[in-house]
């Protein structure tokens, strides 16, 4: 199966200086204790013992340093997303194991991080880049099982394959979307098993 493209926020100064990795874990840090919200460019600048006009040479904005941990965040799920699929013996268990692993790793980071999962969410409300990214992450691996799914037989070949993709992807949003998830937790479990059902039914040949 093709992989996505990496989840890249745009950056500004080296990608690789030490100085960008020294704000952003202080960043991280920082937003763990004291949340997105409540952390100003300035706040990071005497964490760090930089100045503001430094770390501006780095990143644009306080978005910007947010941009990076939440495509870090974001970058995890997908990751946990194709470790389980990646032994799934078909296209209709792939898509099963997908929805599953996108609720668990967005639910683990909303209990064991809620701090940098309101980053996630607030990246959402914007759309921020990182979170579009995401979103045409999702899809794209949705319209790869299908394809998958119709070159074995299991899924039927009539529907066109943008409009099959994108009704799938609006069907699992409720449980995908970080701003959304957080709403939709308590039916998470039982959603997943009972949306994929639904979801593979509709793709039956």
């Amino acid at each position: 199966m093709k992989k996505p493209p990496p989840l890249d926020p745009q950056v500004r100064g080296p990608s690789d200086h030490d100085v960008r990795t020294q704000i952003v874990e202080a960043a991280t840090e920082h937003f763990s204790h004291f949340g997105y919200e409540k952390t100003t460019v300035s706040d990071l600048a005497k964490a760090i013992g930089f100045s503001k006009a430094y770390i501006y040479k780095f990143f644009g904005s306080k978005q910007a340093i947010g941009e990076v941990i939440c495509s870090d965040c974001l970058s995890t799920i997908m990751k946990a997303v194709g470790e389980a699929i990646s032994t799934a013996p078909t296209a209709s268990e792939r898509l099963r194991q997908m929805f599953r692993a996108l609720v668990k790793a967005g639910g683990e980071l909303f209990f064991h991080d809620r701090k940098l999962y309101d980053i996630a969410a607030a990246a959402a409300s914007g759309p921020w880049p990182s979170v579009c990214a995401y979103e045409n992450h999702v899809k794209q691996l949705v319209a790869q099982i299908i394809v998958e799914g119709r070159n074995s037989g299991e899924f039927e070949r009539k529907t066109p394959l943008d409009e099959t993709a994108n009704a799938i992807y609006l069907v699992m949003r409720p449980y995908v979307d970080p701003l959304l998830l957080q709403h939709n937790l308590d039916l998470a479990a039982e959603a997943t098993a009972q949306l994929s059902s639904l979801i593979l039914r509709s793709l039956a040949p």
